[in-house]
């Protein structure tokens, strides 16, 4: 298959994402117009100056200006409309299902109650299943760099919202923060019957892996890509088929990998492993989910098959119900059957 039928086959598959910060898909248009509605001060006196500031080379240039881009959101519309607009991307790019993270210490830090964030993406999450048939599930996530007792705040502040929430996650700086340090609230969080997922073996060791997985007791592992130096954790993610959710496009944005033909994943995939493909934040690292699916099919190392069983992993590492993931995974075989 050429790479222009591959690109035609990838369009229209449907797929899941499962590893994407809401806030960071906040485009230089929409960070520019929220900051003239909400009358907030930003370094940038055009959408091009924006863009051009979305160059970096590691996570803590990414995340400095990240945060500063969090600054806009003020109010539940502002959240509102950043999700509707990210899920208008993802139902183009033919997701059929997403599993979004926020970090709400990253809000009430400068001041705003838990409920503004939360409400607005709750309100687009809605619209965007009714308007758009896409629908999603919502992971708060934990600030790493920030410590265990903020966290447990923060669960604290969403026990109004838990029947709502899908489960607790990691990000943030990776390195010099490993799981060990959030045990006790992501035992906490199990105790809410809530899913656990964590960032681990992205700049971090392997050893933050097994952290995650055997500290923390993940669900699923997001990103991973450091697990491949450890042959026993690889025979042991393969054995008991924990979803990764792997970003090729942040990883080579932010060196993860020099370049994309060097990328993990076709190894991953050979290696027996439960990769996915997602677009971690898109409006940073150049591009969504369908953009990460073609960077790694110009590289000629993936064929439609390999293609196929990445979006049928997505639907089986999401934390839909089984019903509706065997609906989901027919689908794409009545797809790949008729292309």
């Amino acid at each position: 298959m050429t790479i222009d039928n591959l690109d035609s086959f990838i369009a229209d598959l449907p797929k899941a994402e499962l590893h994407l910060h809401i806030e960071g898909s906040l485009e230089p248009e929409m960070m520019v117009a929220l900051a003239k509605r909400n009358k907030v001060a930003i370094p940038f006196r055009t959408v091009e100056e924006v863009r051009a500031a979305y160059s970096f080379t590691q996570l803590q240039d990414f995340l400095d200006i990240y945060y500063q881009g969090a600054n806009v959101l003020r109010a539940e519309e502002d959240f509102r409309d950043l999700a509707l607009a990210y899920f208008q991307r993802a139902r183009a790019d033919s997701v059929r299902h997403a599993e979004i993270f926020f970090d709400p210490q990253t809000h009430t830090a400068r001041g705003l109650p838990f409920s503004v964030a939360i409400e607005g993406l709750l309100a687009g999450m809605r619209e965007a299943e009714a308007e758009l048939g896409v629908t999603s599930k919502l992971i708060l996530c934990f600030l790493r760099h920030l410590d265990e007792e903020s966290a447990f705040d923060t669960l604290r502040q969403a026990e109004p919202w838990l029947d709502r929430l899908e489960g607790v996650g990691l990000d943030s700086s990776e390195v010099g923060h490993p799981p060990e340090k959030f045990a006790k609230v992501f035992a906490a969080a199990g105790e809410r019957d809530l899913k656990r997922v964590a960032h681990a073996g992205e700049e971090g060791p392997p050893s933050y892996v097994y952290g995650a997985l055997d500290v923390l007791h993940v669900d699923r592992l997001d990103h991973g890509n450091r697990a491949m130096e450890d042959e026993i954790l690889v025979s042991r993610l393969a054995r008991e088929a924990m979803t990764l959710t792997v970003c090729p496009l942040s990883n080579l944005k932010l060196c993860v990998v020099d370049e994309m033909d060097k990328h993990p994943l076709p190894e991953m995939l050979r290696r027996g492993l439960r990769a996915t493909i997602n677009s971690d934040d898109p409006a940073y690292f150049g591009g969504y989910v369908n953009d990460n699916y073609r960077a790694l099919a110009a590289t000629g190392r993936l064929n439609r098959a390999q293609f196929a069983t990445l979006a049928r992993n997505s639907f089986l590492g999401s934390f839909l119900p089984d019903e509706e993931i065997a609906k989901h995974l027919a689908a794409i075989d009545v797809y790949t059957l008729s292309r």
